[in-house]
C-alpha cells in the first residue's frame, strides 16, 4: 500500500509539472498573438494578418519572421513594417514581442519618443530612420516643441516670401521644360519621375519602362537574368531578374534588399533599388561597363583591348580588398560576401574594381555545379575556404582565404583549377588547384614562371613578390593564420609603392580614359608607411622547399 500511494504522488507530481509546462507555451503564444493584433489595431495595417502570425509555417504574415522550436511555441524574432504609412506614437506593444530581435519602423511618419519598453529587449535592433518627428526620449521632444513655439514669428514673416520663391522657381521650371528636347523615343519619357529617386522599391511595370520591355539580356547568373536599362535621367543601370520561388525565400530577400540599399561605398556596386511585384524578384544595381575581373584576367574581354598592366592589377586588387574590408568593418552588422571571385569583381569604365554580389547569398545560392553548399556554407568550386566547409561556419576568414585565391589569379592569369597540371596517373594528368600550382613553382625561387607572360615582364618584382606572399598567407589551411582585410590592404598598398617606385611608363592603347582618370599618377594611394620587402627564404619558409629547378632568382 505504501509504494502504491508512493507511486500516485509521483504521478501527480509529474500531471501537474507537465500542465504548468503547457499552460507556460500557451501563455507566451497568446502573448505574441495578442502583441501582433494590438499593433495590427493601433495602426489600421491592412495585411493579409489574420489568424497565427506564425502557424502554420507556410503562411506566417507579411513582414515578419519567426522561430520555431520542437518544444514551444513559434516566437516572432523579426517584424518589418517599414514604408507602410505609419502615424501617430511607437506603440508599447512592441514590447511585448520579448523574443523581438529586429524591429524595422523606417520610413514612416512616426512622431514623439521612443518607448523605454523597447530599450529592454537585450537582442533588439531598432531601424527608425526617415521619421523626421520621432525623438529619442521625452525631453528631446519637449525641447523640440519649445523651438517650434519660438519660431512661428519667424515662420509668419517668411512664408510668404517662400511662396513666392517657390512661384518663380516653378514657373521657371515650367518653362524650361516645354522648350526641352523629348530625351528617349523607346517609350521611357512616360516613365513615373519617381524611377529618379535612389534606394527604393520598383513595381514590374518601372522595371518593363527602365528595360524597354526586356530587350536587352546581357548576361546570366546565379540570381537570374542580367539586363541593361536606362532611367529617366539617363543613367544606365543592369537590372537582375528571377522568378519567385518560395514564401521564405521572398521574406528573407525583402528583409535584405531593404538592408543592402542603405550600404554605399565606392568599391561596392551600388544596389539601386529592388523589386517584389508579381511573381518576379529583382535588383537595379549600378552599370559597371567593362565586364568582369574575369573576362579580362582570363583574355574574353571582346574588343582586342590589351592585357592589365601589372599596375592596373595590383589597384584593381586593392580597391577590391577595399570593399571586402568596409563589409567586415564598415557594416553593422558585419557582412561576409561568401562568393568572392573574380566574376564577382566588376570594373567601370575607368577600370575602377567593384565588389559585386555582396550580401544575397543567404536568399540566393547558386545552383550551378561549380558551387558547394553545405547547409548554410556557399561558395565556388576552387575559391571556398576548406576550413569552412568542414566545420559548416563562415567567418570573415572565409573571405579573405577567396581573395587570397583571386589575388593569385591577378599574379598568374591562371584559373581557380589548374586542368592537366598534377601527376599523371592512369588516364592522364590530374587538375591542381592555383595555390598548389604556385607553392611549387615560388618554393624555387622562381617567380617569372608563376607570372602571367602576358604582362611581358612589365613589373616590379619585389612587389610582385609580395603580391604573391601576401595571397599565400590569405590561402592558409587555419584561418587563425590569415591575415584580416584591414592587413591586407596595408600589404596591397606597399605593394603599390613598390611599383610607383620603378617610374615605369606604360605603353597604354588600353582604354582612352587611361590617360585621364589619374592611376598612372605614381602617387596613387601612397602614404608614409615602411615598405616590408619579403626575400627568398622568407618564402621558401612559409610555402617550404620542393626539389630545386633551373630559372631565374627574384631580388
Amino acid at each position: 500500500m505504501k509504494n502504491y500511494n508512493t507511486e500516485m504522488a509521483l504521478w501527480f507530481a509529474f500531471l501537474a509539472s507537465f500542465l504548468l509546462n503547457n499552460a507556460g507555451v500557451s501563455s507566451q503564444a497568446d502573448n505574441n498573438v495578442n502583441a501582433i493584433n494590438a499593433i495590427k489595431s493601433n495602426y489600421g495595417i491592412k495585411r493579409n494578418w489574420n489568424g497565427d502570425p506564425c502557424a502554420p509555417k507556410n503562411y506566417a504574415w507579411d513582414g515578419l519572421n519567426c522561430s520555431y522550436v520542437v518544444s514551444g511555441s513559434p516566437r516572432i524574432t523579426i517584424l518589418s513594417i517599414a514604408s507602410s504609412g505609419l502615424t501617430g506614437e511607437i506603440t508599447n506593444a512592441f514590447a511585448n514581442l520579448k523574443e523581438l530581435q529586429t524591429l524595422d519602423l523606417s520610413d514612416n511618419n512616426l512622431t514623439g519618443p521612443i518607448p523605454d519598453g523597447l530599450s529592454q529587449l537585450p537582442s533588439l535592433t531598432l531601424l527608425v530612420g526617415d521619421n523626421a518627428k520621432l525623438c529619442s526620449d521625452g525631453t528631446s521632444c519637449n525641447q523640440s516643441k519649445k523651438k517650434s513655439n519660438s519660431s512661428k514669428i519667424a515662420i509668419a514673416i517668411i512664408v510668404p516670401i517662400v511662396v513666392v520663391a517657390i512661384l518663380v522657381a516653378v514657373c521657371t521650371f515650367i518653362i524650361y521644360r516645354l522648350k526641352r528636347p523629348t530625351e528617349y523615343s523607346t517609350g521611357t519619357s512616360t516613365m513615373d519621375t519617381s524611377i529618379q529617386l535612389e534606394n527604393r522599391q520598383f513595381t514590374y511595370k518601372d522595371l518593363e519602362m527602365i528595360t524597354n520591355n526586356f530587350q536587352r539580356e546581357i548576361g546570366r547568373g546565379g540570381f537570374g537574368i542580367v539586363y541593361s536599362g536606362f532611367m529617366i535621367d539617363g543613367t544606365q543601370v543592369a537590372v537582375k531578374l528571377r522568378p519567385q520561388t518560395s514564401t521564405q525565400v521572398v521574406k528573407e530577400f525583402m528583409l535584405e534588399a531593404h538592408y543592402l540599399t542603405r550600404i554605399h561605398h565606392k568599391s561596392l556596386v551600388s544596389l539601386i533599388g529592388y523589386c517584389k511585384d508579381e511573381n518576379s524578384l529583382a535588383l537595379v544595381l549600378e552599370y559597371m561597363s567593362e565586364g568582369s575581373l574575369h573576362d579580362h584576367i582570363r583574355g574574353l574581354k571582346a574588343g582586342g583591348t590589351r592585357p592589365l598592366t601589372w599596375r592596373d592589377r595590383i589597384r584593381i586588387a586593392l580597391e577590391s580588398a577595399q570593399g571586402l574590408e568596409y563589409l567586415h568593418k564598415g557594416c553593422n552588422p558585419p557582412l561576409i560576401h561568401r562568393d568572392v571571385k573574380p566574376d564577382n569583381i566588376l570594373l567601370n569604365a575607368k577600370l575602377e574594381a567593384k565588389i559585386a554580389d555582396f550580401g544575397m547569398s543567404r536568399a540566393f545560392g547558386n545552383t550551378n555545379n561549380t558551387h558547394v553548399s553545405t547547409n548554410h556554407v556557399v561558395g565556388t568550386l576552387g575559391y571556398v575556404d576548406p576550413e569552412s566547409h568542414m566545420t559548416m561556419q563562415l567567418t570573415a576568414k572565409s573571405d579573405v582565404f577567396s581573395f587570397g585565391v583571386v589575388l593569385l589569379q591577378i599574379v598568374t592569369g591562371q584559373p581557380a583549377i589548374i586542368q592537366g597540371s598534377g601527376h599523371q596517373n592512369g588516364s592522364g594528368s590530374m587538375n591542381m588547384n592555383i595555390i598548389q600550382w604556385v607553392r611549387q613553382r615560388l618554393a624555387r625561387g622562381n617567380i617569372e614562371s608563376v607570372v602571367d607572360a602576358r604582362m611581358q615582364g612589365e613589373y616590379d618584382t619585389n612587389s610582385i613578390w609580395k603580391a604573391a606572399d601576401l595571397a599565400l598567407k590569405c590561402t592558409a589551411q587555419s584561418a587563425a593564420q590569415r591575415p584580416t582585410m584591414t592587413e591586407v590592404v596595408v600589404q596591397l598598398k606597399e605593394c603599390i609603392e613598390l611599383e610607383a617606385a620603378t617610374g615605369r611608363n606604360y605603353n597604354t592603347n588600353f582604354y582612352s580614359v587611361n590617360n585621364s582618370n589619374g592611376y598612372t599618377n605614381e602617387n596613387y594611394y601612397m602614404e608614409q608607411s615602411h615598405v616590408s620587402q619579403n626575400s627568398t627564404q622568407e618564402i621558401e619558409q612559409m610555402v617550404g622547399r620542393v626539389p630545386t629547378a633551373s630559372g631565374p632568382v627574384a631580388r
